[in-house]
């Protein structure tokens, strides 16, 4: 096969030595090249002209950040897109059951080559940009801003840095005060105000540490989009909602403040002044208006053996 590898090699655990390793396992039995990434978006244009190219399979040594570039890249094209985990959390690589270690990770991706082990799925698609996990507005974009501004600090502690940040935007840099956005749904039901929506497409919604967050149990790449909608984000409705994705997520919908949507294909959000977002991980920035829905049959993903 013909494969192209990205790297993006200031993500936290690509590292020269594994960076030789993952190409040695990935050359040995197929046509390798090998491109860098330099810049916010440039993993969607290589991507999208290994396409164009007839490239077999684009193999993503980084973050969730360039996997998801990756993704949008090759949305509706037959080019498969392979995750090796070079990122802090590697939320979709680990979702799928992508071994942690890249070089392991690398091993395993030849053995799914070998088997042609490719599945394909479904992609959420917020205002032209697809994700693969989740699309977040209001508070978790917040705190992922917060975030960005420190990155250098990730390769010291990345879950300490974003417990930090989420204590720090709760208590003095999100106004917690009232909603911020409204959700209305394309089958024309109202969800009403929110102050911290989940989009998921993907389950889990995130990881801390070894235990993964579950907000959305019934979400997956076979089925339409999950909405989950918190009307406020006190200090309950936080550490309760915290408690319940920790355990499975189940409890979560029996909350007050909680309120989600199974197999939504579409919803627009329509924010009372700027709100902030966020795709996969990457802060997007702040706006008042966003249209987000569901592709199916969008791209082709190896799956580990």
């Amino acid at each position: 096969m013909r494969l192209l590898l990205i790297v993006n090699e200031t993500a936290t655990a690509v590292t020269a030595r594994r960076r030789v390793l993952v190409q040695r396992v990935l050359g040995a039995d197929h046509k390798l090249e090998v491109e860098e990434t330099s810049r916010r978006g440039h993993a969607a244009r290589i991507a999208r002209g290994a396409a164009l190219e007839g490239v077999d399979v684009v193999v993503v040594l980084g973050g969730d950040g360039t996997l998801s570039e990756a993704a949008d890249g090759l949305a509706g094209s037959t080019t498969a897109l392979a995750p090796l985990p070079g990122g802090s959390t590697n939320v979709f690589a680990r979702s799928i059951g992508v071994a942690y270690d890249p070089v392991q990770a690398a091993e395993r991706l030849a053995q799914s080559l070998d088997r042609r082990s490719f599945e394909r799925v479904g992609l959420g698609v917020a205002e032209g940009r697809r994700f693969l996990f989740h699309a977040g507005l209001g508070f978790d974009a917040a705190v992922i801003a917060r975030v960005e501004r420190r990155s250098f600090l990730k390769r010291y502690g990345t879950h300490p840095l974003f417990v930090a940040a989420t204590i720090d935007t709760w208590l003095r840099r999100y106004d917690r005060r009232r909603p911020r956005f409204r959700v209305e749904l394309g089958d024309g039901e109202s969800l009403g105000d929110s102050a911290f929506t989940i989009v998921s497409n993907q389950r889990p919604w995130a990881y801390l540490g070894k235990r993964p967050l579950m907000l959305a149990p019934h979400a997956g790449l076979d089925v339409p989009l999950t909405v989950t909608l918190f009307r406020s984000i006190g200090l309950a409705t936080v550490l309760g909602g915290a408690a319940a994705a920790l355990n499975g997520g189940q409890r979560l919908m029996q909350h007050p403040k909680v309120l989600q949507r199974r197999d939504v294909r579409s919803l627009t959000v329509v924010g009372d002044g700027p709100f902030p977002w966020q795709i996969d991980g990457d802060y997007l920035g702040d706006t008042e208006h966003l249209t987000i829905s569901w592709m199916p049959d969008a791209l082709t993903i190896v799956m580990p053996p």
